[in-house]
């Protein structure tokens, strides 16, 4: 007889190869399948032995189909009489298109009709369709202008192998298929480690518990499908019992139940170890004789060890995941016997960095997206190496110089927290690009009514002839080495990237993160902290920040002398002392014009969500009542409003963003430096006559335009060098600052 056995794509000579190790005839690999030759008692030996087939088809015709009455012919032609007992239910399954049957129901269909026409002429009575549970399926696979018509000897898929319900509640870690871990264990070389004394498999991230099952149960011999309560063929005219009754028989005596297998587990998140001994249990494999540890020394053993590793769950947008799960995987390797032969399923190369140069690669899918399992020959050439932090152990790290990095990071600490500590500092900057390879800024926070300290992490983007694998190994690294030397916890560690300068829409992120509800308020009345924030103190005064929603925290550390000026300059602000602040964010600089002596502040911004966040941050300081308004407007065409009016303000603080093209926006772009001087202009007529404007931008090259303005009667101050916080005294050219004032003709 003839069959093919499907299996996911990528999977077809592993596949072969499992076949050919059971000495099935004639095996020869397809795309999606693999075909193979022999008697009944062979496919029965694929069902239940194969920890890589889908689905084993029984082919029980071949024929044209070039439209839907050739088809219904070559269909009608099989003697089903043969095939499906009298009243028995079965359904039909159809894959596949050509110029004339575009549709595979269709093609179901027209199936349907010529296996019911023809037992109804045969026997006298037209058979029950059954979708649900049939007790035959019946598969239809057109391919160009032929059908392959065959009987689906699995029932369920094959990688259903029976212990997945049978521990009951569902792992909330992520799931591997049993198939995939298999290949896995297969590219890993598991079944040369299974045939030592003491078989040895490390998985560093375990997860729900897939491959610790499939692992013990190959070292064990335990076939893959005795579990399985239910077949295909046992609905099949032509099932042998007997020869069935003797291969499982034979499979139950071959599982050595007393066989000990070492499995070395880890995982960097919670309840990985009582999802594998939950799966262990509900797959029959006792536990006694499994030894699960976290991550033993193995590296003096001189035994082979099989690594098997499923990351395909990491977020490939989350730079801080694939850090940390890097140097988790990192961490394990080195620990390692350098014959450790090691398989990988990722969706990204970067394991490359840990593992060295793959011996081979496989291309599938893992869910939807493209994917590889990387097989490593042995760690002779893992690239890792181990880094002294001074006082804290070592790290493995993937560059060798980052070494350095390390150094440096490590005694600008120590200088930067006594300063911070003597200036009554919890949140500052510590690294911004001090070596040019590693091209990063670090921002250290500490919580204010709750304990934490979280780590704000941009990368400038690295310039195009830099070697990528080689610039995300060094951000790889610093994601390593900064949590560790600052005593940061890796999951408090939050990475972004940026341009040289904050350009694009200042509204970007809105666009990507859409405001969700408003926070409500919190037992004390006060407001409510939204997901993923927390608070943090800075000149007195209480500030929310969140390194999740949006690419800036919530407030610019550059700017906390500029902010405590601010408040200063409310304080000697005779009269009226109104307030103004535009392109405000989050309201820090409204709260400290409050805190000294603003009776009247006006916030504007364009940003429903930065207003909202702007007027939490007033409340939780005490500044409530109708004296504090808040503005949702486009802050040029809201300037050119006001000037009209009668509204005038006594301090006014302008703090613009490089580039904004908002589509909310009534101009269709605002580019700081070709749009300042008019900016500046308007603002200056919304000034009482001896008011200040503090105006603000982050721009590195910009140039202000000193003739236009005093043209216009505006006088401007560069006062840049007095707003400069030590922390960030190395780049000077973070911002600019200026006092804006009216000349006395204006």
């Amino acid at each position: 007889m003839e069959f093919f056995a499907t299996c996911p794509a990528g999977f077809e000579r592993l596949l072969a190869n499992e076949l050919q190790t059971m000495r099935v005839p004639h095996v020869r690999p397809l795309k999606g399948q693999v075909s193979f030759e022999g008697t009944v008692v062979d496919a029965y030996r694929v069902c239940l032995w194969s920890r890589l087939a889908s689905r084993v088809i029984a082919v029980v015709a071949r024929g044209g189909a070039r439209d839907a009455d050739e088809l219904y012919e070559t269909i009608g032609n099989v003697a089903w009489e043969d095939h499906l007992p009298a009243g028995a239910t079965f359904a039909i399954g159809a894959r596949g298109t050509n110029q004339q049957l575009r549709n595979t129901q269709f093609v179901a269909l027209r199936t349907k009709d010529a296996v019911s026409d023809r037992l109804l002429a045969r026997t006298g009575a037209r058979p029950v369709t059954d979708t649900t549970s049939p007790d035959l399926h019946i598969e239809a696979r057109i391919s160009r202008d032929r059908v392959t018509v065959g009987i689906d000897l699995s029932g369920e898929p094959l990688f259903r192998r029976g212990y997945e319900t049978a521990r009951g509640a569902k792992s909330p870690l992520p799931s591997l298929r049993p198939d995939y871990a298999a290949a896995l264990l297969s590219m890993a070389g598991w079944s040369r480690v299974c045939k030592e004394d003491l078989p040895t498999v490390v998985i560093p991230f375990s997860g729900s518990g897939t491959l610790a099952v499939e692992a013990a149960a190959w070292a064990r011999g335990q076939a893959p499908g005795l579990l399985r309560g239910r077949w295909g063929f046992e609905g099949w005219a032509q099932h042998d019992a007997d020869a069935w009754n003797d291969l499982t028989g034979e499979a139950r005596n071959a599982a050595n139940g007393t066989c000990g297998v070492r499995l070395v587990l880890s995982d960097t998140r919670a309840g990985y170890e009582a999802a594998a001994r939950q799966a262990l249990r509900a797959a029959g494999i006792d536990l006694e004789p499994l030894r699960l540890a976290d991550c033993p020394s193995l590296a003096e053993e001189s035994i082979p060890v099989a690594l098997c590793a499923d990351l395909s769950w990491v977020d490939a947008e989350s730079l801080a995941d694939k850090a940390a799960t890097i140097a988790h995987l990192s961490g394990g390797v080195a620990r390692l016997p350098s014959q450790t032969m090691a398989a990988v399923l990722t969706k990204d190369h970067l394991t490359d960095l840990v593992l060295g140069k793959p011996g081979f690669a496989l291309d599938v899918i893992a869910g939807k997206d493209d994917a590889s399992i990387r097989s490593y020959g042995s760690l002779d050439q893992a690239a890792t190496k181990q880094v002294e932090l001074a006082g804290k152990g070592t790290i493995d790290v993937l560059v060798p110089a980052s070494d350095q990095f390390a150094r440096r990071i490590a005694k600008v600490y120590r200088q930067r927290r006594k300063w911070a500590a003597r200036e009554d500092v919890s949140c500052y900057r510590i690294y911004d690009a001090d070596l040019p390879d590693y091209a990063v800024s670090i921002d250290l926070f500490e919580g204010s009514q709750t304990p934490g300290r979280w780590l704000q992490i941009y990368e400038y983007a690295p310039p195009k002839e830099v070697d990528q694998d080689l610039a995300t190994a060094r951000l790889l690294d610093v994601l390593a080495i900064a949590p560790a030397v600052l005593d940061v916890k890796p999951q408090d560690t939050f990475v972004r990237v940026r341009t040289k300068a904050r350009g694009g829409s200042q509204y970007a992120d809105e666009a990507r993160h859409p405001a969700k509800q408003r926070p409500g308020r919190g037992a004390s009345g006060r407001p409510a902290l939204p997901p993923g924030a927390h608070l943090v103190d800075e000149g007195g005064l209480t500030f929310e920040v969140n390194f999740s929603s949006r690419l800036d925290c919530g407030i610019f550390l550059d700017h906390r002398d500029t902010r405590a000026m601010l408040r200063e300059m409310a304080k000697q602000t005779k009269g009226s002392k109104r307030f103004l602040n535009l392109f405000a964010y989050t309201g820090s600089g409204t709260c400290y014009a409050a805190d000294g002596g603003a009776r009247h502040t006006t916030t504007v911004d364009l940003s429903r969500p930065s207003l909202d966040w702007a007027q939490r941050n007033m409340e939780r300081n005490g500044f409530v009542g109708k004296e504090h308004e808040y503005v949702q407007a486009d802050v040029l065409a809201w300037v050119s409003e006001q000037r009209h009016t009668k509204n005038r303000w006594d301090l006014i603080f302008c703090d613009v963003p490089t580039f904004s093209n908002s589509q909310r926006m009534r101009t269709s772009s605002f580019d700081v430096q070709r749009d300042h001087a008019e900016l500046l202009i308007g603002v200056s007529r919304l000034l009482t006559r001896d008011g200040t404007c503090v105006f603000s931008c982050n721009l590195r090259t910009f140039r202000i335009d000193e003739a236009a303005l005093l043209k216009a009667g505006v006088a401007v101050e560069d006062i840049t060098a007095q707003t400069i916080p030590e922390d960030f005294s190395r780049n000077p050219r973070i911002h600019k600052c200026f006092l804006v004032r009216r000349t006395p003709r204006a």
